[in-house]
């Protein structure tokens, strides 16, 4: 039987979720310029940020990574009515739990406000906008993690393009509460919610037909004490932490922001948009289509094709998220001025976004690797690794949230804010936002770190001939574009972006991610890299 191609199915895979990113782009301009950066849209950001990490978590992360193992085990050496059974069981299951968690979630949303946003306790309006954008947004839950066991079984076939699809819904629905249902609503902010609401629905109802094609439809039933069901669970547990270390960086993140001044959260999330094409279109995409791989080379005990897949998902992940970091640190507030600085998004808010997009794109390749690295854990069903790993990257993240706000506060503040109580002056600093974002880069690299330390004791991953001669090419293109890059910035400084007219911003981006994309590529080639590199060994 001829055997997938990893290339053909990170392509389809990344077609599809760049299509996804693009709409998440619009979606974010829509909301900018209807609703701005603002303590309503801080409020939504809260609320959002919740479900959205189960997504992550669940989709791309914890139950993906459990089940989709375990599945192809069973797909691989078993009849099609066990498998059929196993998906029956799991989604009983998994259904069940969300029920509970969804049902609870509903009823004590103004505690779970309090958790993820003690600072808006302060301001009674905005602690109560944000239980009601909860009560919309919390089942959310429900509908995308089934909607990801429906993704992770067409995965396990090889079937990529339809689950990368899936996020195009919610930006649509998105885009259409922003600017259709929002001037209709007494409350505008809460038709974004009610957009999420929709979406998870459509999501789920969008990848059934497709698995209906398999014959794995079944109905859902209860399946605690199965015992595949009983395995999955056990390898869930623990990833529910270490597999989405950056998002759990990001939920703390969230209780810390909103110590900070008003519109903290708005900036960091909207920086974290930027950082979706190169993580989410590749980052993601390589993990996914990595997992299947190697957990088929694990169950066949073929260690050298599990070292070939391995080493080639690390190559195409340095390729794309070493110049990806390079140029959103240098082209940080161009970007955030070109997409989002109009309607009610000020320069201002341009400056504080385009800061924090800089602090967080220095983790970019940290996070990608790591995304890359896991599925070589997961698919030998190896959890505690990983956990060790993110329990000591969490840590780390914490202190160095409060350090670095302690050391940017000591720096920026005036004398009048520093006599006051801390947690008063710092909620009245504006850019301390950007102290967490260089918090979280630091603890993504930390965890990287400890992740490639352990693989080479584990000594599953033998490094294939050419390295050398591949980081060489790289750092040489990614110098090349670097110089091309700040040459621009030297005709066009940061400074000027903000008082051009929107047009001259759009031409102006566009000729500097040309040069940049062009003089990389061109490099890269220049020093013999070819197409034929790209291919599995």
């Amino acid at each position: 039987m001829k055997r997938p191609s990893l290339l053909r199915g990170l392509l389809s895979f990344s077609s599809m979720t760049m299509v996804s990113r693009v709409l998440g782009l619009a979606r974010d301009m829509a909301m900018n310029h209807v609703f701005g950066a603002s303590a309503a849209t801080d409020a939504f950001v809260i609320a959002f940020r919740i479900p959205n990490f189960m997504r992550r978590l669940f989709a791309e992360g914890s139950f993906s990574t459990a089940f989709v193992p375990i599945f192809t085990e069973v797909k691989e050496t078993r009849d099609h009515a066990e498998l059929k059974e196993l998906t029956a069981r799991v989604a009983g299951t998994l259904g069940g739990v969300l029920l509970v968690i969804t049902a609870l979630g509903l009823i004590f949303a103004p505690q779970v406000a309090t958790v993820f946003a003690p600072g808006a306790l302060d301001d009674p309006e905005k602690h109560a906008l944000t239980a009601d954008l909860l009560r919309l947004t919390f089942p959310f839950l429900f509908f995308v993690s089934m909607t990801a066991l429906a993704g992770g079984i067409l995965n396990s076939f090889h079937r990529f393009g339809l689950p990368a699809l899936t996020p195009v819904i919610l930006n649509l629905a998105m885009i259409a509460g922003a600017l259709w249902l929002a001037p209709h609503l007494r409350v505008p902010i809460l038709s974004l919610g009610w957009a999420v609401l929709f979406a998870g629905i459509v999501q789920l109802l969008f990848l059934l037909p497709a698995v209906r094609r398999l014959d794995l439809l079944a109905l859902p039933r209860w399946g605690w004490n199965h015992p595949d069901v009983r395995r999955i669970m056990r390898l869930m547990l623990p990833t529910l932490f270490s597999s989405s270390i950056s998002q759990l960086n990001l939920l703390i993140d969230t209780i810390v922001l909103s110590l900070l001044v008003t519109r903290s959260q708005s900036w960091i999330y909207q920086a974290t948009r930027f950082l979706e094409l190169p993580l989410g279109v590749f980052g993601v995409a390589l993990g996914t289509v990595i997992l299947p791989a190697l957990s088929r080379h694990y169950v066949a005990t073929d260690r050298e094709g599990f070292s070939k897949a391995l080493d080639w998902a690390l190559r195409m992940t340095l390729l794309i998220a070493l110049p990806a970091m390079l140029a959103l640190m240098l082209l940080a507030v161009p970007v955030v001025a070109t997409f989002f600085q109009n309607g009610k998004y000020t320069s201002f808010d341009t400056w504080m976004t385009g800061w924090a997009i800089v602090g967080l794109a220095v983790g970019v390749p940290a996070i990608a690797v790591q995304r890359t690295l896991l599925p070589a854990f997961y698919s030998r069903q190896d959890t505690r690794t990983p956990v060790r790993a993110a329990t000591v990257a969490l840590v780390t993240n914490m202190f160095f949230n409060f350090a670095l706000i302690a050391l940017l506060f000591e720096l920026w503040a005036p004398q009048e804010l520093k006599r006051l109580p801390w947690l008063q002056g710092i909620a009245r600093q504006p850019g301390l936002h950007v102290g967490l974002a260089f918090a979280s880069s630091i603890s993504n690299w930390l965890n990287c770190l400890q992740l490639w330390y352990y693989l080479r004791r584990a000594g599953v991953y033998q490094r294939q001939r050419g390295w050398a001669r591949h980081l060489l090419r790289l750092g040489f293109a990614c110098a090349a574009m670097t110089a091309v890059l700040a040459a621009g910035l030297w005709l066009w400084p940061w400074s000027h972006w903000g008082g051009m007219r929107i047009p001259a911003r759009a031409w102006h981006l566009a000729v500097l991610v040309a040069a940049g994309g062009a003089t990389f590529f061109g490099a890269l080639f220049a020093a013999g890299f070819r197409l034929r590199d790209l291919h599995t060994a």
